[in-house]
């Protein structure tokens, strides 16, 4: 596999690669990287056939889609280049932004048509473009009606504005009602989702994957290395000075927990079998599970931009992918008991019946 292993993303005709750039990094903030380092990342992915690039309006305050905007005007590539952004997040209250602006004003975020229009000019402003290929709700925010989300964003596909849209963050219910809606209607609907997914974040395999696999939408895990746990430069004896991964973060709760270190001990040992860096091993992990289309990397460092494209060629053999997913499996909630192969069983007579694309 490279960048160049192209695939549809969902049950759509957008094509792209299996790994997308996130420039959450890209532009001055907390985990920022300058223009010139930002640029080399661009360019490296690119280099390597990369043509999928994901943004958001509030990353570094809008910098990071001006960054984006520009090396893609620079680059001649804009019809090459699939270009993803995403709205929702209101700049005066999210960990992510860099500004202010918005303070104040309820409708300076969430998923409500008002937002969205505001939002998507904004966006194609920064961009330097007059269309969007995906554009993301980045998450959904409680109120907004699913029927209301469906229209806003399916006439901005119709006025051109963007191409296609998914969602990101929401409860799995939201996903299937959207596409249901669109279904009936005979409307534009999401395509995919995009969560976070990792050998030490697997819970939305109960709900969201199934759903996903249902309404025919791609899934694009956002932090598969666990926000550089899985990386293997963190040890158990020493968590000092580990940052957004031992507090209150946008990544969740702390990673050091003794589950996930014992999924990082099963992760070492796999990658001295291959040879290979650690975070390596973790994000061929990821870009191999049952309906991943695309798998989202983030790089600060063009090491660490390299280190990810070269997990494209890495194959895990089925024995070390079985040790992998026996160390991290979730614990079961009520929604994944349900299809679990005794209650199959139970149902079917004491035989084993395996469902449409399982």
């Amino acid at each position: 596999m490279s960048l160049t292993d192209f695939r549809t993303l969902g049950r759509s005709g957008l094509v792209v690669s299996p790994l997308c750039l996130g420039v959450m990094t890209f532009g001055q903030g907390a985990w920022g990287t300058d223009a010139a380092g930002s640029r080399a990342i661009f360019d490296a992915y690119r280099g390597a056939g990369g043509n999928f690039v994901d943004t958001a309006d509030i990353y570094s305050g809008g910098a990071s889609e001006e960054l984006v905007g520009g090396f893609i005007k620079d680059s001649g590539a804009r019809d090459e280049i699939v270009l993803a952004t995403k709205f929702a997040f209101n700049g005066s209250a999210s960990p992510l932004a860099a500004h202010q602006a918005g303070r104040g004003n309820p409708n300076a975020g969430g998923a409500g048509a008002k937002n969205i229009h505001r939002a998507i000019e904004a966006s194609l402003k920064r961009l330097g473009t007059d269309y969007i290929d995906l554009y993301w709700m980045h998450i959904w925010d409680g109120v907004t009606p699913v029927e209301e989300i469906v229209q806003t964003l399916g006439d901005l596909v119709r006025a051109g504005k963007i191409r296609y849209f998914g969602f990101s963050d929401m409860p799995a219910w939201v996903a299937m009602k959207a596409a249901t809606i669109a279904s009936e209607r005979r409307v534009p609907g999401p395509i995919a989702m995009q969560l976070e997914y990792s050998l030490v974040a697997r819970d939305v395999e109960a709900e969201h994957l199934p759903v996903a696999r249902e309404a025919g939408m791609g899934v694009m895990p956002w932090s598969p290395l666990a926000g550089g746990f899985l990386s293997g430069k963190y040890r158990r004896e020493d968590t000092s000075g580990t940052g957004r991964l031992s507090g209150a973060n946008p990544f969740g709760d702390s990673k050091f927990t003794d589950r996930n270190w014992a999924i990082v001990e099963v992760l070492r040992t796999v990658a001295g079998e291959v040879e290979r860096p650690v975070a390596e091993v973790a994000l061929a992990w990821a870009i191999a599970r049952p309906g991943i289309s695309s798998t989202l990397i983030g790089a600060s460092k063009l090491s660490q931009i390299e280190s990810n494209i070269a997990a494209t060629d890495l194959k895990l053999s089925a024995d070390q992918s079985d040790r992998l997913n026996a160390a991290s499996v979730p614990v079961a909630g009520f929604s994944a008991s349900l299809a679990s192969p005794a209650i199959r069983q139970m149902v079917f007579g004491g035989n084993t019946v395996r469902g449409w694309g399982e």
